[in-house]
């Protein structure tokens, strides 16, 4: 029944092998190609990829599914629905009229449309967030949606955790969505335009630790872009410390200022104070706060 599963992430690729242990599983695997990665910047294939290689699934690494030789090969895979879920590329006509697909997307609709929906939900401090099963359209993550769950994010809870979770959930949506649709019974409502944000992709700036901020605002920065982007603090000048794991504190030394307590570094924000529990200096590998400490000194 879903004859293509359009996906690149991570978050896509566990998707994947929830729909293709299921009665649902794709007859094709369509995902961008290989890019420079790391610092080698040696051509990788997609997570997708990976995976579609090790699940014996046929895979196409498009460049531009809207050509012509690939979205023919794409509409010839078969199936009334397709499945789609970070996959990269924009779905322009005809291939958006050709082939309607479940698109599965990270947020609770209409909050936090866009490229970054999870990073954004846990920096904005939000208590909850979900996973929706919409209908591709030519709108940004604007079309009707047919599923949607929710999930609680705990106040210390990082990308990682969150991401996961919301990946399993999608998972098993699209499952349901696919057979709802296979059957026809597939229901929609519009999403509608109140409560909308939208989650713009990571930048250089999103990064950076400001001290100025409250000691919440950063926890919640820390924890949104852990562990694959990370968030920094610039010391002694010019150095960039990676900041990976925090604890908020009531009270520590004045902002932008750094105290020891309990053998941790603390930085000091306009209210409250972090404890830095886990770093990662410039060029080295991750480690505890206090075993940087007890090499570095207070910055």
């Amino acid at each position: 029944m879903s004859g293509v599963f359009l996906g690149t992430s991570e978050f896509a690729a566990t998707v994947l092998r929830i729909l293709a242990e299921s009665d649902q599983r794709p007859g094709l695997v369509v995902t961008l190609p290989d890019r420079r990665r790391g610092r080698g910047r040696r051509e990788q294939a997609s997570p997708v990829a990976e995976l579609a290689g090790e699940l014996g699934i046929d895979l196409l690494k498009s460049g531009n599914v809207n050509e012509d030789e690939d979205r023919e090969r794409i509409l010839a895979a078969g199936g009334e629905w397709a499945s789609i879920c970070a996959f990269g590329q924009l779905i322009k006509e005809p291939l958006l009229s050709e082939l309607p697909m479940l698109n599965v997307h990270p947020s609770l609709l209409p909050r936090w449309r866009g490229a970054a929906p999870v990073e954004r939900a846990i920096m904005a401090g939000d208590a909850e967030t979900g996973v929706c099963v919409m209908c591709l359209v030519a709108g940004l993550d604007s079309g009707p949606v047919a599923l949607r769950e929710r999930t609680p994010i705990d106040p210390d809870e990082d990308y990682g955790s969150l991401a996961e979770r919301l990946a399993q959930i999608g998972g098993r949506l699209l499952v349901e969505g696919l057979a709802a649709a296979g059957r026809g019974e597939i229901e929609w409502w519009e999403q509608g335009e109140e409560g909308l944000t939208y989650a713009e992709k990571i930048s250089a700036e999103d990064r950076e630790i400001d001290p100025g901020r409250t000691a919440r605002e950063v926890h919640d920065q820390v924890r949104g872009l852990t562990p694959h982007i990370g968030a920094w603090l610039e010391i002694d000048g010019d150095q960039r410390l990676g900041v990976k794991r925090t604890r908020i504190l009531a009270e520590g030394p004045e902002a932008g200022r750094f105290a020891e307590i309990e053998g941790l570094p603390v930085l000091g924000c306009a209210e409250g104070a972090l404890a830095l529990e886990r770093v990662q200096p410039p060029g080295k590998k991750e480690m505890d706060g206090d075993a940087w400490l007890r090499g570095h000194g207070l910055p």
